[in-house]
């Protein structure tokens, strides 16, 4: 009985044992499985990732290419280059955040060159303003390489504007090339005149210099090489003093008639000439800045008259009919001995703003255009006068309002300046009256001197009493308030422009008293 217990207790743990064997091998063998899968998983993974690093190896390779090509266009177009060391133009004539654009540009695998009018500045001994960067890369691509400090602006010319802090800014234009015969309108498209309404062809460095204006401006200076590239002998012409158009100069001023104006500005900053072929088509091609918008002639007419060379360029445009079509305005009052009140006073306005801007002194483009139309407003103010029988004040308002939205019509002046032409005008009829509060009142005026400025300019030219007039408010600024009261007590009675006829007093206000109701007392 014992043995027979024994052996049935010995078989069950026997068979536990071969249950327990049986279960590890199943595991086992399930993990060497599972151990397989990962192992193929990991291989593939590590394929996988072999593909995209062999892929990003190709794309490294086609940006490095192109690398390779940027540094070979010295190479490629070594005919046209020029050692930037021979005119001592190195990397520190540069402000450094424009050196860090490029060379930015040129990390990501794009051609970057400073370009234009900063190189020209540097050939002829001036310091580098202007600075202006050409690439290869696309403006979405500028973008992406720069984020949130690139703004893409333009719509006829797509560029991108690279800031830097609140004051500094860099200009960044793709390399353009001439349109191509099938490209869209969104692409490229002129006017029946043959104004380029959009230009945004893209092409090399080379294409890119041939749609450049002149000469002196397609000049490119690579930091990484220390060369320049002169296509079309822009230096040959900075030497002898010539501004030359590149390609047919009628077709160039029909795809953008501004070039007339720019032409005419260089002629004046840089005291050179321009040559036979760009100088004859410009009289004839004059009516052609009418198609141009207001908002941009007012922006060239600024760089022509405040660029401290204002009155050679005035006299520049006058001799090739330009000053007409940007203010016909002042036309009308052009003589032939050039001796009105209105053109002596854009001489005197003109020669005023180029000694502020040669001393370093302040300049606002509201205080020229009030001089410059200030002879207009008062012709103006005289016809109304006559015409409606209005008073000076009421004449005065109409007047402003037309001769500003007359010359608004052409060079679009903005709000703000409108608004201080307004003030420094009123002053204007201000300053006779020098009676009660009145004087202390047009001294407070926020304009004050800029009108005052204006009175002086007119006392030189017209002379009588305005010169009386100007002495007097200049010594009232320098005096103390006994002084001054003393200098009202002696004030002269002047009959001048702004003088109306003297008001009859007006009759005292009858006076209504209501009568007092009496209360009837009863008997």
């Amino acid at each position: 009985m014992r043995c027979t217990i024994f052996n049935y207790i010995k078989s069950l743990l026997s068979r536990q044992k071969k249950e327990r064997k049986q279960l590890l091998i199943e595991t086992t063998s399930y993990q060497n499985k599972n151990k397989v899968e990962i192992f193929n998983s990991r291989s593939s993974v590590l394929n996988n990732s072999d593909k995209v690093v062999s892929s990003s190896k190709k794309k490294y390779k086609s940006k490095s290419s192109s690398k390779s090509q940027s540094t070979q266009s010295h190479i490629l177009h070594k005919q046209f280059t020029v050692d930037a060391n021979k005119y001592d133009i190195t990397v520190k004539n540069f402000p450094s955040n424009a050196i860090t654009v490029v060379n930015k540009l040129q990390r990501a695998g794009y051609e970057a060159y400073l370009v234009g009018g900063c190189i020209r500045d540097l050939l002829l001994g001036q310091k580098a303003k202007d600075v202006d960067i050409a690439t290869s890369a696309r403006p979405e691509e500028i973008q992406k390489i720069f984020g949130r400090q690139c703004r893409l602006i333009g719509r006829r010319f797509r560029l991108a504007h690279i800031m830097f802090g609140r004051g500094e800014l860099y200009e960044v234009a793709t390399f353009r090339a001439d349109h191509a015969e099938n490209a869209s309108e969104k692409i490229y498209k002129t006017s029946e005149s043959g104004l380029v309404l959009r230009d945004n062809v893209y092409g090399t460095l080379r294409e890119d210099a041939e749609r450049r204006d002149f000469s002196v401006n397609a000049l490119y200076y690579d930091i990484k090489n220390q060369v320049i590239f002169d296509f079309f002998h822009g230096i040959e012409d900075l030497k002898a003093g010539r501004l030359r158009l590149i390609g047919e100069p009628k077709v160039r001023y029909q795809e953008d008639p501004v070039r007339m104006l720019r032409a005419i500005r260089f002629m004046a900053k840089l005291d050179m000439f321009l040559d036979k072929a760009s100088d004859e088509p410009i009289k004839s091609m004059a009516p052609l800045l009418q198609s141009i918008p207001a908002a941009r002639l007012f922006e060239e007419s600024l760089k022509l008259l405040q660029s401290g060379y204002g009155l050679k360029t005035y006299e520049l445009l006058r001799q090739y009919g330009l000053f007409e079509q940007l203010f016909p305005t002042l036309a009308v009052h052009f003589t032939e001995k050039q001796d009105s009140n209105a053109e002596r006073m854009i001489v005197k306005a003109l020669n005023s703003t180029d000694d502020r801007i040669r001393d370093n002194l302040r300049i606002n483009p509201a205080f020229l255009f009030a001089a410059l139309f200030w002879y207009p407003l008062r012709e103006k103010i005289d016809q109304l006068k006559n015409e409606g029988g209005l008073n000076t004040h009421d004449a005065m308002l109409l007047a402003a309002n037309e001769i500003l939205s007359e010359a608004c019509r052409r060079v679009a002046l903005h709000r703000r300046h409108t608004a201080v032409i307004r003030d420094i005008w009123a002053l204007q009829f201000q300053f006779p009256k020098r009676s009660g509060k009145r004087p202390q009142q047009t001294l407070e005026h926020i304009k004050f001197r800029a009108g005052f400025d204006l009175l002086v300019m007119r006392a030189e030219l017209e002379g009588g009493d305005l010169v009386e007039l100007s002495a007097w408010w200049h010594e009232y600024q320098l005096s103390n308030e006994s002084q001054r009261s003393t200098m009202m007590n002696g004030v002269k009675t002047l009959h001048s422009h702004t003088d109306d006829e003297p008001k009859k007093k007006r009759k005292p206000r009858r006076r209504f008293y209501r009568k007092k109701k009496v209360k009837k007392v009863e008997a």
